[in-house]
């Protein structure tokens, strides 16, 4: 089963006007292994992989995962890492690298993120 979401960046923050689409795909083990959560497209992150795959602990069946965990508790964790990214766990290099030493640049391209991501005003 595959679903998919949009998450808000939060309000406050460098993301904030953009939604970004999540795939979560639930497999048959579903909630014994957690689903597969991508941005569709892939997101300009230090912990995003250049497939769009989010590396996030409690996404991860060997880290953080629990059968417990809820589609919302999945959902705010995922928008939480967008402003608040693990350095030790990084997917893509160039997000990466910016992050540690050139934070304006980062924010910078973050902001360019968030204006591809900004939902058309209707």
């Amino acid at each position: 089963m595959k679903w998919e979401s949009g998450v808000p960046g939060k309000e406050g923050t460098d993301w904030a006007t953009g939604v970004y689409k999540v795939t979560l795909e639930f497999s048959e083990e579903y909630p014994s292994k957690p689903p597969k959560c991508k941005f569709v497209p892939p997101l300009f992150h230090p912990n995003v992989y250049p497939s769009g795959t989010i590396c996030l602990s409690i996404l991860n069946e060997e880290e953080g995962w629990r059968p417990a965990i809820t589609i919302k508790q999945m959902l705010l964790g995922i928008q939480d890492l967008l402003d608040d990214p693990n350095p030790n766990s990084p997917a893509q290099s160039e997000a990466y690298n910016l992050y540690m030493n050139n934070r304006s640049e980062y924010k910078r391209r973050v902001k360019a993120e968030a204006r591809k991501n900004t939902p058309a005003s209707g």
